[in-house]
C-alpha cells in the first residue's frame, strides 16, 4: 500500500460521502429507477429560456470569474447591491468555503441532530466540532440552537428553513426574534434552499448587511438547475470579500452562469414550477393518506411521509419501494426516521409510487 504522506486530520477521516446517489443504487441493482423521487429535485425542469441560454453560449471561454451578470441580477431581484451576493458551485460549495473562512481544529460548530448531513461533511474535513441539539415537534429550534451556542462558544450555528429532511419551517419574524439569543461572535448560516417553495412570510425580515446571518439560495430547487450548480449567498461585504480569499474563482462554468441568470429572469417559469410543486405536495399526501399513513406538512419540494412505527419499519418501507424501482429517502435520526421523504414529481412518477407503495408496506408489516 502506498504511504502517502496525508495530514493527520484528513489520514483520520473515513473516505465516504454524505449521501449515496440514486445512480449508485442503479449499478448495485442493475436497472433504472422507474421513478427518482429522493433527490429532490426539480424535475419539472428548468426555464426554456435557461436550456437555450445554456446551449447557446460560448462554452470554448472560461466562466466570468466574478459571476458579474448574474450577481448584478440577483442583487436587483433582492432589492440590494453586488457586494452582498457571491455566487458559487451550488451551497454545498458555498458551505465548504464557509467552514473553510470560519472553522479550524476543535472549533466548536452547532447544528441539529439529523439536519443536512454535507454541512457536517465539510466541518469534519477541516477538524471542527459539531454539537447537536435535537428537533422540536419535526422542527428546528432556533432558540435550542442558539443556546447551544453560546455554551459552547460555537464559530457557526447551521439552520435551514424550510427544513430538509422534514419539510418544515418557521415564519422569518420568528427566526429573528430568536435571533436575540445569539451569542456576539457567532455566525448564522442560514439555508434558504427551498424558500421558492415556501409560503410567504417565511424568509429572513433583515437586512443583508446584518453581520450576524449569512442566507444561503440556490438554482437547483425550484429553477431546476441541479446538474448545472448554481448557488449563491447573501451576507455583508465585508464577509462576502473574505470568500475571495479561498474561493474557486473559474469554479463557476460559463452554462451555468448563462442558465441561472436567465432562469432568474423568466417569471412565468417559476410560477408554473410552484403549481406544480403545489400539485405534487398535494398528490403524494393523498397517495399516504390513502394507505394509512401520515404525509407531514410541507414548504418544500418534498413531502416527509410518517409510517407510523420507528426506523426499522420505515426503512423496510424505504426497502420496499427501491426494489421496486421507486427512489425515494428517509431522515437518519430518531424520531424523524420513522419517515420516508418523497420529492416531488410527474403525475407518472407518482402514480408508479402509488402502485409500489402498498406493495412495499406489506412486505414491512411482515418484518
Amino acid at each position: 500500500m502506498s504511504n502517502f504522506r496525508l495530514t493527520a486530520l484528513a489520514h483520520s477521516l473515513p473516505a465516504t460521502v454524505p449521501f449515496v446517489g440514486p445512480e449508485a443504487q442503479e449499478r448495485a441493482n442493475g436497472r433504472l429507477f422507474k421513478a427518482r423521487l429522493g433527490a429532490n429535485e426539480n424535475v419539472f425542469g428548468p426555464s426554456p429560456l435557461a436550456i437555450k441560454a445554456m446551449a447557446e453560449c460560448d462554452q470554448w471561454m472560461y466562466g466570468d470569474p466574478e459571476s458579474h451578470d448574474l450577481r448584478s441580477a440577483l442583487a436587483d431581484h433582492h432589492g440590494t447591491t453586488p457586494d452582498h451576493i457571491i455566487v458559487g458551485e451550488g451551497i454545498d460549495g458555498l458551505l465548504n468555503y464557509l467552514v473553510r473562512l470560519f472553522v479550524g481544529a476543535g472549533d466548536a460548530v452547532v447544528t441539529s441532530d439529523g439536519a443536512y448531513p454535507t454541512f457536517n461533511y465539510h466541518v469534519a474535513g477541516f477538524g471542527g466540532v459539531l454539537h447537536k441539539v435535537p428537533y422540536r415537534d419535526d422542527h428546528e429550534d432556533p432558540a435550542a440552537l442558539f443556546d447551544k451556542a453560546a455554551e459552547v462558544d460555537a464559530k457557526l450555528v447551521y439552520l435551514s428553513n424550510p427544513d430538509n429532511p422534514m419539510g418544515s419551517w418557521h415564519a422569518g419574524r420568528q427566526i429573528s426574534q430568536a435571533m436575540d439569543r445569539l451569542p456576539e461572535g457567532t455566525l448564522l448560516c442560514l439555508d434558504e434552499a427551498y424558500i421558492e417553495c415556501a409560503p410567504a412570510g417565511t424568509a429572513l425580515p433583515l437586512d443583508y448587511s446584518d453581520s450576524r446571518v449569512i442566507r444561503m439560495r440556490t438554482f437547483s430547487k425550484a429553477y431546476g438547475l441541479a446538474g448545472a450548480r448554481v448557488g449563491y449567498a447573501l451576507a455583508a461585504p465585508d464577509l462576502i470579500t473574505a470568500f475571495h480569499k479561498v474561493r474557486n474563482h473559474f469554479g463557476m462554468n460559463r452554462a451555468a452562469q448563462a442558465g441561472a441568470l436567465a432562469a432568474l429572469q423568466d417569471k412565468d417559469w417559476l410560477s408554473h414550477v410552484h403549481r406544480e410543486i403545489s400539485a405534487a405536495r398535494n398528490r403524494i399526501a393523498d397517495i399516504a393518506q390513502s394507505h394509512g399513513l401520515t404525509p407531514l406538512p410541507s414548504a418544500a419540494n418534498f413531502v416527509a411521509i410518517d409510517c407510523g412505527r420507528d426506523g426499522a419499519f420505515a426503512k423496510a418501507v424505504l426497502e420496499g419501494l427501491v426494489a421496486r424501482g421507486i427512489f425515494v429517502r428517509m431522515p437518519f435520526v430518531a424520531p424523524q426516521n420513522r419517515c420516508i421523504r418523497v420529492s416531488c414529481g410527474t403525475p407518472a412518477q407518482l402514480d408508479a409510487f402509488a402502485n409500489a407503495l402498498p406493495h412495499a408496506i406489506k412486505v414491512a408489516e411482515k418484518g
